[in-house]
């Protein structure tokens, strides 16, 4: 792949939001909406790097509990039917812990050192 690659790129860019412009805004409401760039930024690098191990261990997870194959979402779909049947299947609540998990390693890795 050629450089700057994506997490090259969407990093610079949030290097200059960080050191270029958010010292110079004055603006409590545009310094805010740049700490929520800086943010989204954060997500998406996080996205790039962990985003496709995570689904393949949370949708090798869903087979196992499951019992079959099949895509993500419609796996998902297939257990929040049975929750709602309440017929849930063994491990359910572990699985959905460590799905929870997965999703805040992209979204908000600190809330899991918050709640661990």
């Amino acid at each position: 792949m050629d450089r700057p690659n994506l997490d090259e790129l969407l990093e610079a860019v949030a290097e200059f939001l960080k050191g270029e412009v958010l010292p110079t805004l004055e603006d409590p409401r545009l310094h805010f909406q740049a700490l929520v760039a800086l943010n989204a930024l954060g997500i998406a690098r996080r996205e790039v790097a962990l985003g496709k191990a995570l689904e393949a261990e949370d949708l090798g997870e869903l087979g196992r509990l499951l019992g079959r194959e099949g895509d993500r979402e419609g796996l998902l779909r297939e257990l929040a039917q049975r929750i709602r049947q309440g017929e849930a299947p063994e491990g359910t609540f572990s699985f959905l812990k460590a799905h929870v998990a997965r999703k805040l390693r992209i979204a908000s890795p600190k809330h899991l050192e918050r709640y661990p």
